[in-house]
């Protein structure tokens, strides 16, 4: 049976309560930077760091913990995950209008190519997935033509 291997680059960081949206949104534009995304995939960096805020935001409000980010390229997706402590798994909602709260999962719905939520020993993890705009959807032509959960 041949072995399979899969070259992948990824960075680790965490981010306390206090000031960590917006460090971790800076920190994840320089590695979007070092992997070139940022001139030939603005729009993609952009929803990338503004769904490294909902998830940083969403560490902080709901679970009150630090978040902790990882960065994974394996050249086919970006994959954007964020633990926090809370065992308390997300579910989106429909925003009130007359609230600023309750749009975070929503954005990330309609930003990421997919997305999903595991339950982990200590809490859970939310990992939104980017594809670059120069490559197909690997999952496009499913055979039964169905997307996967959290896909857009």
């Amino acid at each position: 049976m041949g072995e399979m291997s899969m070259r992948a680059t990824g960075w680790a960081r965490s981010f306390p309560v206090s000031g960590g949206v917006r460090a971790g949104r800076l920190w994840t534009r320089q590695h979007l930077d070092s992997l070139g995304w940022t001139a030939r995939a603005p729009e993609t960096v952009d929803a990338v760091l503004l769904t490294v805020s909902e998830l940083i935001t969403n560490a902080h409000l709901h679970a009150g913990s630090t978040a902790n980010l990882v960065l994974v390229w394996d050249n086919r997706c970006l994959h954007v995950s964020v633990h926090d402590s809370s065992s308390a798994m997300p579910e989106p909602r429909t925003p009130d209008a007359t609230t600023p709260n309750g749009r975070g999962l929503g954005l990330v719905e309609a930003l990421a190519d997919t997305w999903q939520t595991r339950p982990q020993s200590d809490g859970k993890t939310i990992t939104a997935c980017f594809y670059p705009p120069d490559q197909p959807d690997p999952h496009a032509g499913e055979a039964d033509g169905t997307p996967s959960p959290g896909s857009r």
